[in-house]
């Protein structure tokens, strides 16, 4: 998709884990306790980092199988994932913090009057509490977590309502990620795409990915859009 410069829309939605805030370190310490808890193997922050971006039941998957594709024992998994949950309950913002140009950038594209959501994959218990706690909350006026619509991303379902929500259309909201999973949703909404380079891409360079624009940070894609009138 070729796109004007400054790209004109009417609204954004944001990605949370690896775009908004820095969640791996939480989500690697659950992950830890649950592997001591289990008696397996202990795993890094850095192995962790390449299995996020499919919601807390992909995680453990891949945390128990070391692979990003396979699936585990089911007995196995079902002992896992209550373990996982109240570790990262009990520890879902201790280390989370916004990444450099977040707030900044927020601050930025609520100023040009742009309406701004929150669409992630993490479940909506683990999305409301970090967002309070880390002081985003109050620059989203929709917040969809993996569990408010049948679908998450990689769907375009979570992309599709919130244009709805919004009363724009697809060429007019720009998704802002940090993965294929972000690539894949917008380009089945139909919608623009930027990601930024620091997140979560399981390892992989986001300048691979099919995007419109790569961008340092929340700031500097506030500078690359304008209201469209």
């Amino acid at each position: 998709m070729s796109i004007m410069n400054p790209l004109p829309i009417k609204a954004v939605v944001i990605d949370l884990d690896g775009t908004l805030l820095d969640t791996a370190p939480d989500l690697a310490d659950a992950a830890m306790a649950m592997a001591e808890d289990l008696g397996m193997p202990p795993i890094t922050l850095d192995e962790v980092k390449t299995y996020i971006g499919n919601g807390v039941s992909r995680l453990v998957k891949r945390v128990l199988t070391r692979d990003m594709h396979a699936d585990p024992d089911p007995d196995l998994f079902a002992r896992a994932l209550p373990l996982y949950e109240q570790h990262y309950a009990e520890w879902v913002s201790r280390k989370s913090r916004p990444f450099s140009g977040v707030v900044e950038g927020l601050h930025s594209l609520k100023e040009m009057g742009l309406r701004v959501a929150c669409i992630t994959n993490k479940a909506e218990r683990f999305t409301h509490p970090l967002l309070q706690d880390t002081g985003l909350f109050p620059f989203f006026e929709l917040i969809l977590s993996g569990d408010s619509l049948p679908e998450k991303k990689p769907s375009p379902l979570p992309l599709l309502h919130a244009c709805q929500v919004f009363g724009v259309e697809p060429d007019e909201l720009l998704l802002i990620g940090d993965s294929l999973n972000d690539a894949q949703a917008a380009r089945a909404a139909g919608c623009p795409v930027f990601c930024v380079p620091y997140g979560y891409n399981r390892g992989r360079p986001v300048a691979e990915l099919d995007l419109d624009a790569v961008v340092s940070s929340l700031a500097e894609a506030a500078t690359r859009v304008v209201k469209k009138s």
